[in-house]
């Protein structure tokens, strides 16, 4: 027994001699990620250590006899793991914020016309959303039409807008149209870096989404036009983005390209949770809107609307099987 508790003084004490300061590679790994982790987190690992560790200055928990300096290592990795994580749950202090210029014939009633018959056909549309969501799975909705011009933008800012002030909670407006965006000139946005942006990883998703004041919601514009949209949209990300947009937001209203003339619409329909297809009376022809319906898949299909109505009555604002009537 003597025998071994010598060879094991023995082994300990040539482990201790090896020259650590040949191996920068390995000494400044620990220094480096330690400068990298903020210091509440370092503070907060040091502070659940020993007296005496403490005073080494180093996190002697994760440093057994007998194994290589790089243990260390894994318990600043952890650190810098959760203040990443802890970003991600808490970017609305990130978000910056702009103001909307609404122009003189803006569409967005349920800002410019809260007492008028469509903003109440608004304000009755998210009545019956939110008596939906009783029932499934609600926060991603997917605006869409069948043909451009049908009004698929201006139901998805009016129905934004309407959602916040009706329910208090947190609405993301994403202009999922890259070809032909239309959301941030009708809120007088300008350009600003967006959708696209990210999807190319030039800039990081809480710079790309901006804060509303006014209404008090929030838009991740469409940004640059691409020439490859469906290229992009099929890069793989959407689902990353869908995943953490949904942990962020209590309603995601995605106005996406229509259904017919493109393929972009398949990839966000896959994301959603519901659609509303939106028509027009003397614009929609009813083969088209069959076509639309057969290209949509009936389990997310939640309704329709109906724009341009000219015989909306008062029964015709509530929300039916059918569609939802309002007049434009």
């Amino acid at each position: 027994m003597s025998r071994i508790f010598d060879a094991l003084k023995r082994s300990e004490a040539e482990r201790s001699e090896v020259d650590l300061s040949a191996r920068p590679e390995i000494t400044g790994m620990p220094q480096r990620a330690e400068r990298a982790a903020p210091p509440r987190w370092k503070t907060a690992v040091l502070s659940e250590q020993p007296d005496e560790t403490k005073s080494a200055g180093r996190d002697a928990s994760f440093e057994l006899p007998g194994t290589p300096p790089t243990a260390t290592l894994s318990a600043t990795s952890a650190v810098v793991e959760l203040t990443q994580s802890e970003e991600h749950l808490n970017p609305f202090g990130q978000f910056q914020a702009l103001q909307i210029s609404l122009a003189p014939q803006c569409r967005l009633v349920s800002l410019t016309e809260n007492t008028s018959p469509a903003a109440e056909a608004f304000r009755l549309l998210t009545v019956r959303l939110r008596h939906l969501r009783r029932e499934r799975v609600l926060k991603k909705v997917l605006i869409t039409s069948t043909i451009p011009q049908e009004g698929k933008s201006m139901v998805a800012g009016n129905l934004a807008c309407t959602l916040a002030l009706k329910t208090r909670q947190k609405v993301l407006l994403l202009e999922g149209d890259l070809r032909r965006p239309s959301l941030s000139k009708m809120f007088g946005l300008g350009k600003n870096p967006g959708l696209c942006e990210w999807l190319e990883s030039e800039c990081s998703l809480a710079s790309s989404i901006y804060h509303l004041e006014e209404p008090d919601i929030w838009i991740l514009p469409a940004g640059s036009a691409p020439s490859n949209a469906l290229e992009l949209l099929q890069s793989g990300r959407l689902s990353t983005l869908a995943d953490r947009l949904t942990a962020w937001f209590d309603w995601i209203i995605i106005d996406s390209p229509p259904l017919l003339p493109l393929a972009d619409t398949s990839v966000w329909m896959r994301l959603a949770d519901g659609i509303l297809l939106a028509t027009r009376q003397g614009s929609t022809e009813k083969r088209q809107l069959l076509r639309g319906l057969e290209a949509v898949d009936p389990k997310k299909l939640i309704g329709a609307l109906v724009n341009s109505s000219d015989n909306a009555a008062a029964d015709d604002y509530y929300y039916s099987p059918g569609a939802i009537r309002r007049n434009d």
